[in-house]
């Protein structure tokens, strides 16, 4: 893996204000998914659906009070565990365009929701056109958005680690078709060879316009793990380095985005918490710090902030 400059072709922003979240009207445990998502675990005696309604309050309230534009949706299969994740299975991209995953379980295709764009549309967003990949599965090509992937679009790097959820030709076919460099690697809950892969390239990283915060501890190789470093270098991102500990609170989870005072870096108050005063300073000088305690959602679901909000980069007429 060798890291090469930012190429210049296609420049698009990293970050944007507007974002869209699903309701978690269905949450709760799935242990379809569980198989391969090792920060899942369940928790007896609780109002999942309850808590995950109230977590999901909160998380729109902090967006809104920092200036974010939200869209909120219902999800097409009411029954859908694993709904308020999704990112999963769409991206959007400028000028106008949203790209459809294929998904890895049969309880999350579902989520997919074929006619996102005349939704967005009524919500006054520009959509000029829609990529369904879900046939994809068929072929057993998976790739579940920007869970898979983390995104450098300025940079045209896509970086992802390879697990159930992330199959190498599907990324590469991706990129290839929208003009993304990829990078992958492999990496593992425990940061050793034989571990469980981590599931999501979100939860072991976040990519801002000028930051990385990154998990290189979970990288067992070590040229993979120095090829990451350099390729993020080479972008000019001021790397910070998270433990496997911190991962596992999801701290890597993590998602900048553009409030009207300024960058707002958004994170569980988990994973804020778990962070070191120095590296609280750090991601500090790319935007104030957003922590929102969703616990239930982490806890059950295995996914956090990032998971929640999948960005909006179409264009507005508000």
């Amino acid at each position: 893996m060798t890291a090469t400059a930012a190429p210049t072709k296609g420049d698009l922003q990293q970050t944007t204000g507007q974002v869209v979240l699903v309701r978690p009207i269905g949450f709760g445990y799935d242990p379809e998914t569980a198989a391969s998502n090792g920060f899942q675990t369940q928790l007896p005696g609780v109002d999942a659906t309850r808590n995950a309604r109230d977590e999901f309050d909160r998380l729109v309230e902090a967006l809104i009070g920092n200036g974010i534009g939200v869209a909120v949706l219902d999800p097409i299969d009411p029954k859908a565990p694993n709904a308020v994740f999704p990112n999963n299975w769409f991206s959007t991209h400028a000028p106008g365009l949203i790209v459809l995953y294929p998904m890895a379980t049969a309880s999350r295709r579902p989520e997919r929701d074929v006619h996102l764009g005349e939704k967005l549309a009524r919500l006054g967003f520009g959509v000029a056109e829609t990529v369904d990949l879900g046939a994809w599965e068929q072929q057993g090509l998976i790739l579940e958005g920007t869970g898979s992937m983390v995104l450098d679009r300025a940079a045209r790097k896509a970086y992802a680690v390879w697990s159930p959820r992330t199959t190498r030709q599907a990324l590469e076919h991706w990129c290839a078709r929208m003009d993304f460099e990829p990078v992958g690697f492999q990496a593992t809950v425990d940061g050793t060879a034989n571990g469980q892969a981590v599931y999501h390239t979100n939860v072991l990283m976040g990519i801002g316009e000028a930051f990385a915060a990154v998990t290189l501890e979970a990288i067992p190789d070590a040229a993979e793990r120095n090829g990451v470093k350099q390729h993020l270098e080479a972008t000019n991102k001021e790397v910070i380095a998270l433990s496997l500990a911190q991962m596992n609170a999801f701290a890597g989870n993590m998602l900048q985005l553009n409030g009207t005072q300024g960058p707002r870096i958004l994170l569980s108050r988990r994973a804020h918490d778990s962070l070191s005063t120095v590296q609280r300073q750090a991601l500090a000088r790319h935007g104030e710090l957003v922590p929102v305690a969703i616990p239930t959602i982490e806890t059950l679901g295995g996914g956090s902030i990032r998971c929640m909000i999948a960005e909006n980069f179409l264009p507005s007429g508000h």
